[in-house]
């Protein structure tokens, strides 16, 4: 695609925008004019107010986004949009636009695959095969935005992002948290943080340093267990991290961030879907500033795990309710498109 030694504009903060076009020995003011372009996610030919002189300059050295929508389908049932993204090296990944009253969501990728293990996840099947820029998990933002405006001129475009997609966003620590800045940035996108969640597995130790970055983005844990032995079947990571460590991080974090905690808990058939399991999760949780989401498992034919009832998931979250816990079911959209992580992406590879 011709990146290769070019300079991802998008993934430079504005005080790094001005040194970069100081370097090629053009004024500053010209770095407001290039931030209000990436922005737009417009190409460098598309920049009318720079010259043409300047902009064969910038073409020769740097671009703007290198985050393509190969492919996108949309959901007949509730509107969800699907994406496959190409990156500059070739690699695949995916997102998510949910459409609801308030705005629209855009679920973001923060690596090529995931490395965690979990066992009902399709992204982590194949290892991970690298890291995401900064610039690339906005740049999946700002292919949304510009898609959205060529579709439907004057549509606001994104209004929340999930940084839950392929890939665990405190395995690539540094990049994650400087997206958020990027993101928050006021000549940025300048999307407020409190629309912003990041899902994490239970990296204790990266969670400590997030809550002390005085970024007050939500909080996702990704539980889906009530006890020790039970999270081990599902996820590897419990291996090294145990509940009561991982709680004990989001309790810290709930207290330096004033920010409620979201725990992910995916209902699996014969495993972790019994009201004496929410009885203990129950437990687990009481006097906590936290949230329940519930999940229906969605099956992945590569893996043995079953999924529930109907039934089964609302006598959970009334058992929950019952025991005075916030809980609602995670409303399932995209079932038709593969809205899964991960599924897209496997399908086409």
């Amino acid at each position: 695609m011709g990146f290769e030694g070019k300079t991802e504009l998008c993934g430079l903060s504005f005080e790094e925008l001005k040194a970069f076009v100081l370097s090629l020995g053009e004024s500053a003011f010209r770095a407001e004019q290039l931030a209000a372009w990436i922005r737009q996610g417009a190409a460098i030919g598309e920049m009318t107010n720079l010259s043409k002189a300047l902009r064969s300059k910038l073409e020769q050295v740097a671009y703007v986004n290198g985050v393509k929508i190969r492919e996108s389908l949309t959901s007949k049932i509730d509107g969800t949009e699907k994406y496959l993204y190409e990156l500059p090296d070739g690699n695949l990944i995916e997102g998510v636009r949910m459409r609801y009253r308030y705005g629209d969501t855009l679920c973001v990728s923060t690596q090529v695959g995931c490395r965690m293990g979990c066992k009902f996840c399709a992204s982590t099947l194949d290892g991970c095969v690298r890291s995401l820029s900064a610039g690339e998990i906005l740049g999946q933002v700002l292919a949304v935005n510009r898609r959205i405006q060529a579709l439907t001129p004057g549509e606001y475009g994104i209004h929340n992002i999930v940084m839950m997609g392929s890939g665990e966003p405190l395995d690539n620590y540094d990049e994650s948290v400087r997206f958020l800045r990027l993101v928050n940035a006021e000549k940025g996108l300048n999307i407020s943080l409190r629309n912003v969640s990041l899902s994490t597995c239970g990296l204790v130790d990266k969670m400590y340093r997030l809550a002390d970055e005085g970024l007050p983005v939500t909080l996702s844990v990704s539980l889906h267990a009530p006890n020790d032995d039970i999270r081990r079947q599902l996820m590897p990571v419990a291996n090294a991290y145990g509940i009561s460590d991982v709680l004990k991080a989001c309790r810290y974090y709930i207290e330096k961030t004033g920010r409620r905690v979201i725990f992910e808990y995916a209902l699996v058939g014969g495993v972790n879907c019994e009201l004496s399991h929410a009885d203990e999760l129950a437990g687990l949780l009481r006097g906590m500033q936290c949230h329940v989401n519930v999940i229906p498992l969605n099956e992945v034919k590569e893996r043995a795990l079953k999924g529930v009832t109907k039934e089964q998931t609302e006598s959970f979250i009334q058992r929950l309710e019952q025991r005075h816990i916030s809980v609602t079911r995670r409303r399932e959209m995209g079932d038709d498109i593969q809205g899964a992580c991960g599924q897209l992406r496997r399908s086409r590879l």
